[in-house]
């Protein structure tokens, strides 16, 4: 059980769910739960098999659910499913003794000795037996549901199917619509927990335990990573993966922060550096130091987004939702009409219109839709994460496949955000490297960007400072006095201030003109460093039939360059209210969805107006908690593979909704035609689920 702080003060606490067999019983117990005093919070997640509840005692709610599913039990920990139980034996034994005496009812009801009239009855009475074995869980759901006046649940339905079965002497097709559809429960209830149990194997971050190192004894303990404190010493081994965030105690280490950052290279760390937990040790075992504990680390927040984020739902799943609550009762009238039309206005047999409105019957249950619909949006979601995009609900996750333009920020987001020496122009009579060893004098004390990109583009030049005086002018630039020469380092206007004479008013860009003892030696530009994967990714975007669009709080000339260079088009000079109305008619004059990616303070506005807000991981707190996809590494190529996914989860999704809804289509018509048994009807309507569920976990693997 995981347990939290709520902002009502009150305690909010996850338990896992077993038994949950269908994304419709979680809606219907979450409605009910949400009814009963006491209650203030509850979610249930039928994705990851999860109850987020906050009541007054909960001890009354495990009661509650017991009473509403009584098959459905809640658990501290999360229990493993498998293939091979007992059920399954106990199935596969029905089967076969149903087979061997089908075998034999059909050799005996080939004899005229009357004789065989004592087997055949006794016979019947095995099936009865196999029939009461096998349909004992449909049987118990189905008095369950009329209690609670559900009348068009599978299990009512079914146990409708079969007593009329039975009533119309096919005992055959009614002992097999128990039998064969409580296998197939059954397949579907074990793929369906190993699906969720693959998915969330793949997306579960948090290790099972942490090695504490005991300060009195200096002996090594395994503890829940959950009971780490700040300040405790841990000793993390190769291959493990960090639990808390850490600060590395030893000279050096390295690690595979993939789980966190997307990142499958290798990140070398020094003594004093912070380790984010999610990091996995390589080559040797590291002594770290806790520095926070596990519930405010970044793997926690990274684990709560997903599993928040499977209770987002998206407009498909909203969509199969309400088609589910319609469909069975159509279906049902449809199978009613069929057993009744025909005899009575038209004079056929009621047998043969009744046993082909069983086969309709048979396909009344949408599960192959409602269980394969969810299980693909969430290995979409944990396919996203896995590569460092953390999408915080499947209608995000759908928004993504539908966008017909982004806009981007460009510092931080197009670009490093890292200022470099783009060129250096001299004025006549000196040289390049002159005039960036007398920029050098100016900034060596300055730690401005522009300083640093003024250092870093002259580190490889041999040159001694000694700077005896310095200033910084406000709106100016700099002046200092190195080498008793008078330096002077900044824009347009302080070469007006000092009246310097100079002919590079005009110059656009980002300038720092450089002057020694009142004289103009020429000037550097300085610009944002592109991204490396910037221009691939845009045109990638462009493939994909989404246009790209940067707005900008620089000025026109940075601006221009950087679109000029990715092939898209800018706004530039742009303050925070700016960016927001140009989202608002972006979104008016687009029929798709509209996202905008940034990471600053006020990109926050921007990005709550968007379809999609895309805040990169090197962002603002307040950037992040306003975004609806976060992109941990920084890369825009997480953000292109988050598309990307998106898109191949959608296709994924729409293929199951049509295998569906086509092969329920073909055995209605079908059964009405009267081409199909209730047999063809019951393998074809199983069949289905499973071959859905298979493709849904498809989505994982993108």
């Amino acid at each position: 059980m995981i347990a939290a702080m709520n902002f009502w003060g009150a305690c909010m606490q996850t338990f896992h769910i077993t038994n949950l067999e269908c994304p419709s019983y979680a809606d219907t117990l979450e409605h009910k739960l949400r009814s009963i005093k006491g209650v203030r919070f509850v979610q249930i997640s039928f994705a990851t098999n999860t109850l987020t509840i906050d009541c007054d005692d909960i001890e009354s709610i495990k009661q509650a659910i017991s009473s509403l599913e009584p098959k459905v039990k809640i658990t501290k920990k999360p229990k493993k499913s498998y293939i091979f139980t007992p059920q399954l034996f106990i199935l596969l034994g029905l089967i076969a003794l149903f087979l061997a005496s089908l075998g034999c009812m059909h050799w005996l009801t080939s004899l005229e000795q009357k004789t065989s009239d004592f087997w055949i009855f006794s016979i019947k009475l095995l099936w009865i037996l196999i029939y009461l074995v096998s349909g004992r869980n449909v049987i118990k759901g189905a008095i369950q549901s009329f209690k609670h006046k559900e009348f068009f649940d599978e299990n009512v339905l079914m146990l409708t199917a079969s007593i009329a079965a039975f009533c119309l002497g096919a005992w055959e097709e009614a002992v097999s619509i128990m039998l064969f559809f409580a296998t197939g429960e059954y397949l579907q209830e074990v793929s369906v927990k190993k699906s969720k149990q693959a998915i969330n194997e793949s997306a579960n971050l948090i290790p099972p335990k942490a090695h504490i190192i005991d300060t009195t004894t200096h002996q090594i303990h395994d503890i829940d990573p959950k009971d780490l404190a700040i300040g405790d010493r841990i000793i993390l081994y190769a291959g493990e993966m960090l639990s808390c965030d850490c600060v590395l105690i030893q000279e050096s280490a390295s690690f595979n922060t993939a789980a966190i950052s997307g990142e499958s290279l290798p990140v070398e760390s020094k003594q004093g550096d912070e380790i984010l937990s999610g990091a996995i040790a390589l080559n040797q075992a590291i002594t770290l130091q806790v520095l926070r504990p596990f519930a405010t680390s970044q793997i926690a927040k990274i684990a709560d987004l997903i599993a928040s984020a499977t209770t987002q739902k998206s407009p498909t799943e909203n969509f199969i939702t309400t088609f589910a609550r319609y469909y069975t009762p159509i279906v049902f009238a449809l199978a009613l009409a069929l057993a009744l039309i025909p005899p009575i206005f038209f004079d056929a047999s009621f047998e043969e219109w009744i046993y082909r409105a069983l086969v309709v019957l048979m396909v009344s249950c949408p599960c192959a839709l409602v269980i394969s619909v969810p299980i693909g949006y969430f290995g979409g979601l944990a396919a996203a994460s896995k590569r460092g995009a953390l999408i915080k609900g499947s209608n995000y996750l759908e928004a993504l496949s539908k966008l017909s333009i982004i806009a981007f920020d460009k510092t931080g987001t197009l670009t490093k955000g890292v200022f470099a020496v783009l060129d250096i122009i001299p004025n006549a009579g000196f040289s390049k490297d002159e005039v960036l060893a007398t920029a050098l004098c100016a900034h060596n004390l300055s730690n401005h960007p522009i300083a640093q990109s003024i250092k870093d583009a002259y580190h490889k030049l041999g040159h001694t400072h000694h700077i005896s005086e310095y200033e910084e002018l406000s709106g100016l630039g700099v002046r200092a006095v190195c080498d008793n020469h008078e330096i002077l380092a900044g824009n347009d206007k302080i070469l007006h201030t000092f009246d310097i004479a100079h002919n590079t008013c005009h110059v656009q860009g980002s300038v720092v003109h450089i002057v020694r003892d009142k004289q103009y030696l020429g000037y550097i530009l300085i610009a944002d460093v592109l991204k490396d994967e910037a221009p691939q990714v845009i045109n990638a975007l462009h493939k994909l039939h989404i246009d790209s669009i940067m707005l900008s709080g620089d000025g026109e000339y940075p601006c221009k360059q950087v679109a000029q260079k990715l092939g898209c088009s800018y706004r530039h000079s742009l303050l925070p209210q700016d960016k927001a109305q140009i989202m608002r008619e972006l979104k008016a004059k687009n029929s798709g969805k509209v996202a905008f990616v940034g990471d600053g303070i006020n990109d926050a506005p921007t990005l709550a107006l968007a379809d999609v807000g895309i805040a990169m991981g090197s962002g603002s707190d307040i950037s992040i908690q306003n975004a609806d996809v976060i992109i941990t590494n920084n890369s825009l190529k997480t953000l292109l593979q988050s598309i990307q996914i998106a898109k191949k989860t959608k296709t994924i999704i729409y293929q199951n909704i049509a295998l569906a809804l086509g092969i329920k289509a073909v055995f209605i018509v079908l059964g009405l035609c009267g081409f199909a048994t209730i047999w063809e009807a019951i393998f074809g309507d199983v069949g289905v689920a499973l071959l859905a569920l298979a493709n849904a976990m498809r989505c994982m693997r993108i």
